[in-house]
């Protein structure tokens, strides 16, 4: 088996927000990698990896990083897969790695999810392999109708909750 979709990270202190990514893919029976790279203190092993990728077989790359979070633009700059960037409330509540990522420059697009939302990134990916992967359609169809399960049980219960005022 062989890795489809890349999650990469500044450092390992982004794995608890970037291993919800990591539960969605596995949980989709997605192939994916995890590695550890930074744009600031090994750009080498980042350029090596960025023009790999795509000889290697992966298909999506999710990358998050926390506060100057250059690592999914770098990424971008240099390889033709799409990257979907997580940004990692670090500092400033997170508002330099949302930006960084969000605001890049034309012609080197970065897919942002939300401030932690690295399951959405997962997300995400799986609905980009989809385009092409009737089998992994079925699936992101399959969990879409599972959300929609939940919010109506969710409203079963709402309406068992009792309050002197509740009509």
């Amino acid at each position: 088996m062989n890795a489809i979709v890349s999650i990469i990270m500044g450092s390992t202190s982004d794995l608890p927000v970037m291993e919800q990514a990591a539960s969605f893919l596995d949980k989709m029976e997605i192939p994916f990698e995890m590695n550890a790279l930074s744009a600031h203190r090994t750009p080498e092993k980042v350029e090596v990896f960025a023009r790999s990728a795509h000889d290697r077989g992966i298909k999506v790359i999710i990358a998050g990083a926390g506060m100057a979070a250059h690592l999914p633009g770098v990424i971008a700059a240099i390889t033709p897969l799409p990257v979907i960037g997580v940004p990692i409330k670090a500092t400033l509540e997170g508002w330099d790695s949302i930006l960084s990522i969000l605001q890049m420059p034309p012609g080197i697009p970065v897919a942002t999810v939300g401030l932690n939302a690295a399951k959405n990134a997962g997300i995400l990916a799986a609905q980009i392999l989809a385009v092409e992967d009737k089998a992994m359609l079925k699936k992101v169809k399959n969990y879409k109708e599972n959300l929609k399960e939940k919010v109506t049980k969710a409203n079963e219960e709402l309406s068992k909750i009792t309050y002197r005022f509740k009509v």
